[in-house]
């Protein structure tokens, strides 16, 4: 009995090294950048998302506030790219469940992106991939300066 229950508390302490997809640890560098996310208390999955980051190396200041909206309309964040909460790395505004290596690849070469977004919350993103959830494809889009679009990352089958 006790090491029945010894194997359970065991299993449920490294659940989080094996729940996610491992497809979001590639590109793991050493590199670290400074990263502000801003989320509602209550959110799972951005909790989700942050630890996704961590585990990238950011070292993330994480800011729960009452109205997210806030800073969405603050960072200019277009209404149909938001998602369920907004960072700020570098100047950059990153929106919704953008994984970490895009965040690292826009900032070792930026050019004029001023916002990278995962619009709404697909299931399989970083932080959306709990075990058993579906991977939904979708994209990483990315807006510059002067407010063009563009897909930055397309995830499909991974």
């Amino acid at each position: 009995m006790k090491s029945q229950i010894l194997g359970i508390i065991l299993g449920a302490i490294a659940l989080p090294a094996w729940a996610g997809n491992p497809v979001w640890l590639e590109g793991k560098t050493d590199e670290q950048h400074q990263i502000t996310v801003y989320r509602s208390a209550s959110c799972g999955c951005c909790k989700g998302w942050i630890d996704h980051l961590r585990e990238h190396n950011f070292d993330v200041t994480d800011v729960t506030v009452d109205n997210v909206n806030e800073y969405k309309l603050k960072f200019n964040v277009p209404t149909q790219g938001a998602s369920c909460h907004t960072a700020i790395v570098d100047g950059i505004t990153i929106e919704g469940h953008v994984p970490a290596q895009d965040i690292k690849r826009l900032l070792a070469d930026r050019g004029d992106i001023r916002l990278l977004t995962v619009p709404a919350m697909p299931s399989g993103t970083p932080g959306m991939d709990t075990p058993g959830a579906p991977r939904d494809s979708f994209r990483v889009y990315s807006i510059n300066k002067d407010d063009q679009v563009d897909v930055y990352q397309t995830y499909s089958d991974y």
